[in-house]
């Protein structure tokens, strides 16, 4: 990665970790992002992320998986928005933490479509799932004081 990419990443990566919006404020964070359009991300398991049954609530691995892939689709250079998401819950997650993969399926002119996978601390498969975004226009980094 030039540097460059890397200052427009590490941009990229500050606005979707912080400030007042939803991924954050739910545990979600973006840890790494591509040069090939993907991203990860992980979730530490605790008990605002847990359902009654004490086991991750799926709302919160789907956050997860639709802030990883969001902020993936993000480094094609285009703002884009949910179009369409599925997810496949497989099993439990264990440990401390979730970890999110994002890798693009097809980069289009105005849909992007990325497969998921969300493994938890002991490395197996929790989760699942295919995003759809729509491209509504070019992403501007936000200007610095």
């Amino acid at each position: 990665m030039d540097s460059c990419s890397k200052k427009v990443y590490d941009g990229m990566l500050d606005k979707v970790n912080s400030g007042p919006y939803f991924g954050p404020k739910s545990g979600a964070k973006v840890t790494a992002i591509y040069d090939d359009y993907s991203a990860e991300g992980e979730m530490e398991i605790c008990t605002d992320t847990k359902n009654p049954m004490g086991v991750v609530h799926g709302g919160a691995l789907f956050t997860l998986a639709d802030t990883v892939a969001g902020t993936a689709a993000f480094t094609t250079g285009r703002t884009c928005v949910t179009l369409d998401s599925s997810m496949q819950f497989l099993s439990a997650a264990k440990g401390d933490k979730v970890f999110c993969a994002a890798v693009p399926k097809k980069v289009g002119r105005t849909i992007l479509v990325y497969d998921i996978s969300i493994t938890d601390s002991e490395k197996r498969l929790v989760a699942t799932g295919i995003f759809t975004f729509y491209a509504t226009g070019e992403y501007q980094l936000p200007k610095r004081d």
